[in-house]
């Protein structure tokens, strides 16, 4: 199981529409991050790491060491569960991999090189999620992503091909796994997860850039050992950008249940106020990802389908708003979540589909995609107006304009947040 090929493919960096995407996509997980940004929480973890990585990037409040700084950046960008995904990775390629390149950017690094070490991170994390598949209990964040981060650190620091590969093999020799623990009960601690794997990778980078190796067959032999993984995973070959089949996401929320708000959505206006059963049929991966009943904090309501369904027919969205401490004590969003069944719906479980129906008395909304979707992608003005939503709390119109200039322009950048 080797990630050269790929390496060597796309180490120039993309073109064209892949070129595009990726922009996008780097823009998108700052507005996730500066949104994340003002949380207590994320100032904390800040004001934490310039104990142990003192430095020169200002950031929360705190002087980091640029890999510090993309630390916090990266729990900073899942806080609000808004940011990027790729379906077929299971998981968010540009987590910890995006905020690698975002600090390289705002430090002066040169915008082709920053691109084409975020799009080569990209596709190397995503091909490790297509192999990475998971075990009851566990959580993908800060896993396979560490591969991604290793390669676009690497890229960053000047490594040819060869070397990137060192570093990649090398990270997939002590590739971790994550717990879903946190999540269910109501603890976020989750949200450092990717944080680990920017650290790992820029680690393994540093080992690679010494002359350290690692054997080829090391992701294969981990994926064994942790997962009982024995038979030969499927990638996709180098020459298909799976960057371009990323998703953003319209809603905040893990995204299984994105497919069970748009349903909810369309069925609000048809409802009584106070429905004493919903049925919500979703495939099989959804329901026990995201089957968090009567969540009590943020981080499990982010991860919770009857949450969802609840909030999208109580606030007529699934945003941020949905997961305050006025959201969780809502007494009606509480009676509607409990009213909600879920049940599998198999044929979407056997066709590897993802969709969701909502069933509230007589009336049904099946919805088999959503905004973000490969097939719908979002775009560039949607991206733009979900830019300008995340960041608006953190920057000013001219800080707005100035950041969708160095990032979809090439514009020099000074900085793209406030300290």
């Amino acid at each position: 199981m080797s990630f050269s090929g790929t390496i060597a493919w796309a180490f120039e960096g993309p073109r064209g529409a892949a070129a595009d995407k990726a922009r996008l996509l780097l823009l998108d997980s700052l507005g996730c991050a500066l949104a994340g940004l003002g949380h207590p929480r994320v100032a904390g973890f800040a004001q934490a790491m310039q104990a142990g990585f003192p430095g020169e990037v200002a950031l929360a409040g705190a002087r980091l060491a640029p890999v510090a700084a993309a630390a916090v950046l990266a729990t900073a960008t899942c806080w609000d569960e808004a940011n990027e995904g790729l379906a077929r990775a299971h998981g968010r390629p540009a987590l910890p991999v995006a905020p690698l390149a975002l600090v390289a950017r705002a430090r002066g690094a040169d915008p082709a090189l920053a691109l084409a070490a975020f799009a080569l991170g990209y596709e190397v994390a995503a091909r490790a999620g297509e192999a990475w598949r998971i075990r009851p209990g566990m959580h993908v964040d800060g896993s396979w992503h560490s591969l991604g981060a290793a390669a676009c650190a690497a890229r960053l620091a000047g490594l040819d091909a060869e070397g990137v590969a060192r570093a990649v093999r090398l990270a997939a020799c002590q590739i971790p796994f994550a717990i879903y623990a946190p999540i269910t009960a109501g603890m976020d601690g989750r949200n450092s997860y990717p944080a680990h794997a920017v650290l790992l990778g820029q680690m393994a980078a540093a080992a690679a850039a010494a002359g350290m190796d690692a054997p080829e067959q090391g992701f294969a032999e981990a994926r064994r050992i942790a997962l009982g993984h024995a038979e030969p995973a499927a990638m996709a070959p180098p020459g298909t950008w799976l960057i371009e089949e990323a998703y953003q996401k319209p809603f905040a929320g893990v995204r299984h249940a994105h497919y069970a708000a748009a349903a909810a959505l369309a069925l609000r206006d048809r409802v009584p106020e106070t429905p004493t059963r919903i049925t919500l049929a979703t495939y099989a991966e959804a329901l026990r990802y995201a089957g968090n009943r009567a969540p009590t904090a943020a981080i499990s309501a982010q991860f919770s389908l009857s949450w969802a369904v609840a909030a999208a027919l109580a606030q007529g969205d699934l945003g941020p708003a949905a997961y305050t401490e006025a959201a969780l004590a809502d007494p009606r969003l509480r009676a509607l979540e409990a009213a909600v069944e879920l049940v599998e719906d198999t044929a979407l479980t056997e066709s590897g589909r993802r969709g969701a129906t909502v069933t509230i008395g007589a009336a049904s909304a099946r919805v088999d995609s959503v905004v973000g979707d490969p097939d719908r992608p979002m775009s560039h003005g949607e991206t733009l107006a979900k830019f300008r939503r995340f960041a608006a709390p953190a920057l000013d119109a001219p800080g707005i304009a100035g950041a969708i200039a160095v990032l979809l322009q090439d514009a020099p950048a000074r900085t793209l947040w406030h300290a």
